[in-house]
């Protein structure tokens, strides 16, 4: 069955982005984009919520876009993609707007041939997820930052989900890789 998987970068102390939304504290060494391009070979669907889609689901590539931008935006726009939203319905890029039934969506999604799920955010549609037990796996990766405030990665979680470690490793850049399933 196809997996939804939330793959992210999370402060140390568990935060997806600063307090006035910066992401500067990433860190994003080649072994990041080797890491983060075999994982996109992996999917072939990715779901946002609102704002994430607005600020990073249809990215313009330019001339002016790094290599790695270029392959990972232009994979990533071939892609199935699909937007949570109940304040808008129409987006740029071919997007396709879920307002209401997120389970049935999601199990629609998942009865098509293909691959993997990339449950991309924001934090609050992570947790609706988490909520409605819809995530399988997590594939985060812990940056060596601490944020002292910002937005939690996990808001608000209304039951227990237990996990299995199924791989972690620590790279060149200080980051720890972690790759864990959802125990049922």
């Amino acid at each position: 069955m196809r997996k939804i998987i939330v793959c992210l970068a999370e402060s140390f102390d568990s935060r997806i982005e600063g307090p006035n939304g910066e992401l500067d504290w990433i860190v994003f060494g080649s072994d990041g984009a080797s890491d983060l391009m075999s994982f996109i070979g992996e999917i072939d669907t990715v779901l946002y919520g609102r704002v994430s889609y607005e600020m990073w689901g249809d990215p313009e590539i330019t001339d002016e876009s790094s290599e790695f931008e270029k392959r990972f935006y232009g994979e990533i726009k071939q892609m199935e993609r699909y937007v949570f939203s109940t304040t808008k319905t129409e987006f740029d890029g071919n997007a396709k707007v879920v307002s209401s039934g997120i389970t049935e969506t999601i199990r629609e999604i998942r009865a098509k041939p293909g691959k993997h799920i990339w449950l991309y955010g924001g934090a609050s549609l992570i947790s609706t997820f988490m909520d409605l037990d819809l995530v399988d796996e997590f594939q985060l990766a812990i940056m060596p930052s601490i944020l002292g405030s910002g937005k939690p990665t996990f808001q608000n979680i209304k039951r227990r989900v237990n996990l299995k470690l199924i791989d972690s490793r620590a790279t060149e850049s200080g980051v720890i890789a972690v790759h864990y399933e959802v125990v049922r």
